[in-house]
């Protein structure tokens, strides 16, 4: 069981589900209907493989920060699997990701090899940029929305003309995804300064990083609005069990990002798993408005 929790925390499967979600809301909101089942298999499991081997090169990448830093949450870190074993899952998983998004559509296999290529030039060089290696987690936080949409598409030529409401809900992700990286940039300060990390708090200090973070999230709960009032986002317009479940959202990111802005030394560890309850709870939002709208 140790080993099963360690692959588990190591390719962070956890965030399987909120795939899973994000790739019906892209489907539901493109193709007004929910994805054909084998479609939706192919797709998850896609965004699953590219997703798992990426954090598990991720980590192999990171180790020594990682040691650094203390961050025993990593299982390479703690010793429970070696540095090998998270090449052999990136090598196995890596390629079966591209192999099964080329079964889906065209559109998802040129997606899914774009990001796949990003993947591999954040993890082997942009780890050291983090100014611009955050935005690419984020980037991943959002392209399943947008893998959801293109998941339904039956062209064999490359096409991503979707509903503009997948766009919105895809950024609504990156924003808070942009916001959850620089309050880990924060959390690592220390070890990625004494590796030399280009990072935020290098360049603008602790309090403007946290401040940063909450604009973004500020961004995001200004977007999440704008399904409920304009009429062109189908299923979200004047949808009220979307407003309800997205205010929650809201108001836990609000809370945060004041506490983010205000407090002298914000307990960023604690905010940032916060974040993640937000998001998921922003994700069940969109998900009901789909099906009630």
């Amino acid at each position: 069981m140790k080993k099963l929790k360690a692959l588990w925390d190591l390719m962070r499967l956890e965030h399987g589900v909120m795939i899973a979600i994000a790739i019906i809301i892209g489907a539901l909101i493109s193709g007004k209907t929910f994805p054909v089942f084998d479609k939706f298999i192919l797709t998850f499991f896609m965004a699953l493989f590219l997703e798992g081997s990426t954090f598990a090169l991720n980590d192999y990448y990171d180790l020594d920060i990682d040691r650094k830093n203390k961050r025993n949450d990593r299982p390479l870190v703690r010793g429970d699997l070696s540095p090998k074993i998270a090449l052999y899952l990136f090598f196995i998983f890596f390629p079966l990701g591209i192999a099964l998004s080329y079964l889906v559509n065209f559109t998802c296999f040129v997606i899914a090899l774009v990001t796949a290529i990003f993947a591999l030039i954040y993890d082997a060089y942009l780890k050291k940029i983090k100014l611009l290696g955050n935005f690419f987690i984020a980037y991943v936080m959002a392209i399943p929305f947008i893998f959801g949409g293109a998941s339904i598409l039956n062209e064999n030529n490359f096409n991503i003309s979707m509903h503009p409401a997948i766009f919105v809900v895809a950024l609504i992700a990156f924003l808070s995804g942009a916001g959850r990286e620089i309050m880990k940039d924060v959390m690592d300060f220390e070890g990625d300064k004494a590796q030399g990390v280009k990072s935020f708090p290098k360049y603008i200090g602790i309090r403007k990083s946290n401040s940063l973070s909450a604009f973004f999230y500020i961004i995001a709960v200004v977007l999440s609005f704008f399904p409920f009032f304009l009429n062109n986002f189908i299923f979200y317009y004047q949808n009220y069990y979307y407003l309800v479940l997205v205010l929650i959202t809201d108001v836990l990111l609000l809370f945060m990002s004041v506490q983010l802005i205000f407090c002298k030394k914000a307990n960023v560890k604690f905010y940032r798993k916060f974040t993640l309850l937000a998001m998921f709870i922003g994700l069940i939002a969109f998900l009901v408005g789909a099906f009630t709208g």
